[in-house]
């Protein structure tokens, strides 16, 4: 199967989606993007909570003042097209916008505004036995960045300087990952995910303000925490308050709902998965998968092959199919 890209409003070939050397993105990092799971599903592939993901973008690129020349409908089904072209019954989504060739400089006023989604397979972002075993952690030496500094409510790609040297720490100190703290010393997110502390059956996350990314994996749990009577609090939370925790646990596009099982080699709970962890990993499982009857999070895709375009199924149309 050859990946097309959506470059522009225009399917093309992989190998084709190429920018300049000299465009602004790659010198200033000027680009905004999304990460967006399509999960199979009953019903076939769904992209979940695409419009929630889609309108982040927008309002990321508008904090940067880039103006995307596509309405949120059409990057919605411009998403969908780029899925269905791949064929894939479960893909990650790449939407991303950036400042491309123009006047070379730290002014990126006159530069084009370039629109591009890809799609590919992706698995478990912290492996596969992340999930039910968790993993183990470290405290960054990184701070996030400032308020008033870099706007931690846009998803861009230069925030991510910021958690590549959060997430390198982390690995070469023999961690999966690592937990930044802001400025004043207190709980902020992982490298690439938000952050939920279990304790006395209660939930607590750090609020936005403190350099949080408002993650759209972070709002669904809360949601679905709220249904299952859980009392979730947005708190300043002190660092040593990881090391007590009942139960400890990322959230996240890619990360979905990982268990942390130690941080800076101190046991969270009893250094496994947790009950309310658990319940509430099952809980964002069904309903990324189409089982917990939210709907309204899943936009479902009907892949290319399966469907002709006057409506009647290829299968029944013609026996050859491209891969």
């Amino acid at each position: 199967m050859q990946y097309k890209i959506w470059f522009n409003g225009k399917l093309v070939p992989f190998e084709d989606a190429t920018i300049h050397v000299l465009s602004h993105v790659v010198h200033y990092g000027s680009s905004v993007f999304e990460g967006i799971r399509c999960y199979q599903t009953d019903r076939g592939p769904a992209i979940f909570r695409l419009e929630e993901h889609m309108q982040r973008l927008i309002d990321s690129a508008k904090i940067h003042r880039m103006e995307i020349p596509y309405s949120l409908d059409a990057l919605c089904e411009a998403c969908v097209e780029t899925v269905a072209e791949s064929e894939l019954e479960a893909c990650y989504l790449r939407p991303i916008v950036f400042r491309g060739h123009g006047p070379m400089g730290v002014n990126p006023l006159k530069n084009p505004v370039e629109t591009v989604i890809a799609v590919w397979e992706w698995g478990k972002y912290l492996g596969p036995e992340a999930l039910e075993q968790g993993v183990d952690v470290q405290v960054s030496s990184w701070n996030r960045n400032a308020p008033n500094t870099t706007p931690s409510l846009s998803k861009a790609g230069a925030n991510y300087l910021n958690a590549a040297l959060i997430k390198m720490e982390a690995i070469k100190n023999g961690f999966t990952e690592g937990i930044a703290l802001s400025i004043d010393g207190l709980l902020s997110e992982g490298s690439g995910e938000n952050l939920f502390i279990v304790k006395g059956g209660k939930l607590y996350t750090p609020p936005t303000g403190l350099s949080v990314l408002p993650g759209i994996t972070r709002d669904t749990i809360i949601a679905l925490a709220r249904e299952r009577g859980y009392e979730i609090e947005e708190k300043l939370i002190p660092r040593e308050a990881l090391y007590i925790a009942d139960e400890l646990f990322f959230t996240g596009t890619a990360a979905e709902v990982t268990p942390v099982r130690s941080v800076d080699h101190i046991t969270v709970g009893k250094g496994r998965r947790g009950p309310i962890t658990a319940e509430l990993q099952a809980a964002y499982l069904d309903a990324v998968e189409g089982r917990a009857g939210h709907d309204e999070w899943l936009t479902f895709v009907e892949p290319k092959s399966s469907v002709s375009k006057n409506g009647t199924h290829a299968a029944a149309e013609s026996e050859e199919v491209t891969a």
